[in-house]
């Protein structure tokens, strides 16, 4: 079969990996000073961290239009045998209901609900050309999908908690508290929502190496094939302590520094770091 492969921006995959696997991006709604902005066409997670810098709101972003999607799959719905996109959860946006709902116009295109964010919604993105490669059928793709969204395991530490506080999904009084006692919050994607499951305590970058230590080590149920390191500006400090973290508890075959979008920076803002990877 002749597929093609389409996902929401949130994948945040690298542009060298968008382009080996011939993956197409429909870019979701950045919203700045209410003006609209498409992710990464002309709008960066630069303009997003300088604009919050000098004093202004947060930026936001909404859902791709079932118009916008119902294009964009036309586009390709005649060239190929199918077309497969691959959204982010539907948990956390409207983009896989409008996806379905655009999808049902045709007979050879089908949304898939990664379940993730960022690069773990990459990561179902990748298992989908992989599947594409010998699959006799989209059901036994998306069948496959489906079983493998859970094995994706997502999350990210973050530094500082001003973001989330300006965005409504921290109090300031929890935020103090944090910044006192030098808590570093560990959210993690679980059944496609995120949800804080731990908290480090101390310098972030001694934080960091103790996260990957316990996200990679000791553990014979990971996928090999691919790890990404997914972060928005962090210090060398925490460059270097996550890379010797990774090379001491990890042996991947692929493994990418990823720039996060500007979904996962709106929310979490500068100084955020995950690991994200897949179970066997």
């Amino acid at each position: 079969m002749k597929i093609k492969i389409i996902s929401d921006s949130t994948c945040d995959l690298p542009k060298e990996l968008l382009e080996k696997f011939d993956i197409s991006i429909v870019p979701l709604t950045v919203v700045k000073n209410d003006e609209a902005f498409s992710d990464g066409v002309n709008i960066t997670t630069d303009d997003i961290f300088a604009h919050v810098a000098a004093g202004g709101n947060l930026c936001t972003t909404s859902a791709v239009g079932v118009l916008v999607y119902q294009e964009k799959f036309a586009e390709f719905a005649d060239k190929y045998d199918a077309v497969v996109h691959i959204n982010i959860s539907s948990e956390l946006s409207a983009s896989y209901q409008n996806a379905t709902l655009a999808a049902s116009e045709f007979d050879n295109v089908v949304a898939i609900d990664s379940r993730n964010l960022s690069t773990g919604q990459g990561l179902v993105v990748l298992k989908t050309c992989e599947l594409a490669e010998t699959a006799v059928s989209v059901e036994e793709i998306t069948e496959k999908l489906n079983d493998f969204t859970s094995k994706v395991e997502s999350s990210f530490l973050i530094d500082r908690l001003d973001y989330m506080v300006k965005g409504g999904r921290c109090s300031t009084v929890a935020a103090l508290g944090a910044n006192l006692l030098g808590l570093k919050p560990c959210i993690e994607v679980k059944d496609g929502k995120m949800s804080v499951v731990k908290k480090y305590r101390g310098n972030y970058a001694k934080s960091l190496a103790t996260y990957v230590k316990e996200r990679l080590s000791n553990r014979d149920d990971l996928d090999p094939k691919y790890l990404f390191v997914t972060h928005t500006p962090v210090s060398d400090e925490c460059t270097n302590a996550v890379e010797a973290a990774v090379a001491e508890h990890a042996k991947f075959e692929n493994i990418y520094w990823a720039k996060a979008g500007c979904t996962v920076s709106c929310h979490c803002g500068p100084g955020t770091l995950g690991v994200l990877f897949a179970k066997k």
